[in-house]
């Protein structure tokens, strides 16, 4: 039995990110990008806006928890900006 790996990078090999990529971190970590609309089902629904159309992120069941996601999100993607500024020191020995 042959296996077959592929890693695939979401940077273009020298260590940057690509540009609409960076822009559409920095749209995802503003709110006011962000919407929730009730489905038919009842459900919550998080979508954000990418410049063009309005892309779903999640589902959940209320609306707190959906604001929840939300945030976590903008969290999330506020600290892959800063990571992609370059390493981080974390601790230094003398």
């Amino acid at each position: 039995m042959t296996y077959f790996y592929r890693t695939v990078t979401t940077s273009p090999g020298d260590g940057r990110i690509p540009e609409e990529t960076r822009k559409l971190w920095e749209a995802i970590t503003v709110k006011k990008n962000w919407r929730i609309v009730q489905l038919p089902n009842q459900y919550y629904q998080a979508e954000y806006y990418d410049g063009e159309n309005w892309k779903d992120v999640t589902r959940r069941e209320t609306i707190d928890s959906c604001e929840a996601a939300i945030d976590a999100s903008i969290e999330f993607d506020r600290r892959k900006l800063e990571l992609a500024k370059g390493p981080v020191v974390v601790k230094t020995f003398e």
